[in-house]
């Protein structure tokens, strides 16, 4: 057994929300394999202590348990917790938008919220529930409210858009996706989701290939949904998007540098109105260490960028308003 002094070893505990669910349950499955991960915490309205005694058999070095509602079970959830990975909420239908989440998901997301500013306020929170854009500044808004927010420690985890960039790059170029790097910011739906190809070592690709491309980074989400024919949204690619932005952060927090793209409250846009925006950040021992600049961008990467920031501005107030009219 590690000894807890050792500089090798750091005890970090992570509660996942919405455990049982169809994001959840694999998110869950992954964190319990990652050797950095020393407590697992589950948390959902049914199902949990179910989950948890299922993976619990794993024989990686991490204690699993199962919390529900009953019996101050959120409390129970969050003690002693150093990153809360959020994917509650309903999934997409086929037809249904990310923004037609927002009533359900809003509420949900705002509730755990308070729970975490109760009893985890310097956890670091990873917000994977849709709609993104607008459930972060709920988050934010909620954690405000309580005078526990911390700008450097709530992401909104944009991962699936990067892992998705890289995997079609590779499919229009032949190559291993595994080697591909692709910078995606913006935001986290639709026409926000701006991938910046020219910076992805492919300056090439251009014309009709490159709409096709980016056509599919933004709504890839949809052949999902639709493939899955009513019976849910991208679940096991967000599940490995979400335990990959957790991984991160928990070697940050071990002093290693990690950068990764994520939607954080940022300032490379404050001036145009946009509080929130997602690009390359160096994740440190607190969370947020660096917010980069989106480097040199083409005409056409010039107009998504606009296209992405009239949409995020309305996302944004979306979230900021719904707290606003619902404390």
């Amino acid at each position: 057994k590690p000894r807890s002094n050792s500089s090798f070893f750091i005890a970090s505990k992570v509660a996942v929300l919405g455990a049982a669910g169809g994001i959840g349950q694999p998110l869950s499955l992954l964190l319990k394999l990652n050797k950095d991960v020393t407590g697992l915490s589950l948390y959902d309205l049914r199902g949990t202590p179910g989950v948890a005694a299922d993976l619990s058999h794993i024989p990686t070095n991490s204690k699993v348990t199962g919390y529900t509602p009953e019996k101050g079970g959120l409390k129970e959830a969050l003690a002693g917790v150093e990153v809360v990975v959020i994917p509650a909420g309903v999934p997409r239908k086929p037809g249904m938008t990310r923004d037609d989440l927002f009533n359900t998901n809003a509420s949900i997301v705002r509730d755990l919220a308070k729970g975490i500013a109760e009893f985890a306020p310097k956890a670091k929170v990873l917000i994977i529930s849709n709609p993104v854009n607008s459930t972060v500044p709920i988050v934010a808004e909620v954690l405000k409210s309580k005078g526990v927010y911390d700008p450097k420690k709530v992401f909104g985890v944009t991962t699936l858009d990067v892992i998705r960039a890289s995997r079609f790059i590779s499919e229009v170029k032949g190559t291993n996706p595994a080697e591909e790097t692709v910078t995606v910011v913006g935001g986290h739906s639709g026409h926000t989701i701006v991938p910046l190809i020219s910076q992805s070592g492919h300056p090439d690709i251009s014309g009709e290939t490159l709409d096709a491309l980016v056509n599919r980074i933004q709504f890839g989400g949809d052949e999902v949904v639709k493939a899955k024919d009513g019976a849910g949204s991208a679940t096991l690619s967000m599940a490995q998007a979400g335990a990959r932005f957790a991984g991160s952060l928990l070697k940050a927090a071990k002093g290693e540098t990690v950068v990764e793209p994520t939607y954080v409250e940022s300032p490379l846009f404050k001036d145009q109105g946009v509080d929130y925006f997602s690009s390359k950040v160096t994740l440190g021992p607190e969370g947020v260490k660096e917010i980069h600049p989106l480097g040199k961008l083409n005409a056409y990467e010039e107009k998504l960028i606009a296209t992405a920031l009239e949409d995020l501005k309305k996302n944004i107030k979306k979230g900021v308003d719904f707290v606003a009219q619902n404390p």
